[in-house]
């Protein structure tokens, strides 16, 4: 037997996680401008470290991957706090921010171009995929009588209709 969830535990810790979700949010612009405080030359040097960079300069730099992770970085949060059943296409975006700033960071030239190269395959599964879960929603809603399933299937449907189908 289990025991049963105390409502003002589950309720605190759910309010605990938004409360931390909030926060990551809330702090995007922060992270976003953090670019700025980086030097306008191609080698940084400090009393730690001295790096280069192949970008004009490390503001530059800076502001390519930022513009790459800040979109990652919601994505991925919407991903995993999203309870619709579609959120599983959230991973086409996701991988193409990923690739994008995989390249920022191997400070490649070809920044947005070769992503789609390893998108497409990984779109090839996930598509069919939420569409399938679509799918089998669909038809626990309407019920498992495929008799009314193939009439309506029979049915003519000006190509607006049919999409609006989709999306019903």
């Amino acid at each position: 037997m289990t025991k049963p969830l105390n409502p003002s535990k589950t309720g605190k810790k759910s309010l605990f996680l938004g409360g931390i979700i909030v926060l990551l949010i809330a702090i995007t612009p922060f992270v976003f401008y953090s670019y700025k405080s980086l030097p306008e030359t191609q080698i940084w040097e400090t009393s730690l470290f001295k790096a280069t960079t192949s970008f004009p300069d490390w503001l530059s730099a800076a502001w390519y991957f930022i513009n790459k992770f800040v979109p990652l970085y919601l994505l991925l949060l919407w991903f995993f706090t999203c309870k619709h059943w579609w959120h599983w296409i959230i991973l086409v975006p996701i991988t193409m921010y990923a690739f994008q700033l995989w390249g920022v960071v191997n400070e490649s030239n070809n920044l947005d171009e070769l992503e789609l190269v390893y998108i497409v395959p990984l779109m090839l599964i996930i598509v069919p995929a939420v569409y399938l879960i679509r799918a089998k929603l669909f038809n626990e809603v309407r019920g498992k009588d495929l008799d009314s399933f193939e009439e309506e299937l029979m049915v003519k449907k000006s190509t607006w209709q049919q999409i609006k189908d989709l999306f019903r």
